[in-house]
């Protein structure tokens, strides 16, 4: 279930975006990025997690550009925050193939994220919500699409969902 759906680029998104993630901050709150920079589509999750800690964004955040969370780790790495953040809603951020005419879309979802779903992986589902950004179109025939995304288009919705978690954590 979607509760917020916005294209990065419309002026109002980060209000839009903060407002509903300001609902589902709570002081346990913590925000878990999924994803690698080895791969551009991929980078999503990790740019905003370091967006976040250059802010000082006042929640704990997992995730970035120096310490990822991804496929190779993702199990080992959720066991840990798991057990130090026991009572924690978690907030998961990752990048996510869609339809084409939704490139572009940031989502906030009242349900986890699957990791590495759109590329044919079977891993745990991460959070209990979950803000995805729309990187490229999903297809059958190629599970590695995202190997050519603009990096521009990446940095650009890690920024509008970098300063909407920013925006909302300071609503309190």
């Amino acid at each position: 279930m979607t509760k917020a759906k916005i294209h990065y680029k419309d002026k109002y998104a980060i209000n839009i975006l903060s407002e509903n993630l300001s609902k589902r901050l709570s002081k346990d709150a913590i925000i878990v990025c999924i994803g690698t920079d080895r791969c551009i589509g991929d980078a999503l999750g990790p740019l905003v997690g370091t967006l976040l800690t250059r802010g000082q964004y006042k929640y704990p955040v997992y995730g970035t550009l120096k310490n990822p969370i991804h496929a190779v780790n993702l199990k080992e790495e959720m066991k840990k925050i798991n057990s130090k953040h026991r009572n924690s809603d978690i907030i998961a951020v990752d990048a996510c193939l869609g339809e084409e005419k939704y490139i572009g879309s940031i989502q906030i979802r009242h349900s986890p994220i699957f990791p590495g779903k759109g590329v044919g992986k079977n891993l745990p589902s991460v959070g209990d919500i979950s803000i995805v950004g729309i990187v490229d179109k999903f297809t059958f025939d190629d599970f590695f699409p995202i190997h050519n995304i603009r990096l521009s288009l990446v940095m650009e919705m890690a920024e509008v969902i970098g300063k909407s978690l920013l925006r909302a954590a300071n609503y309190e």
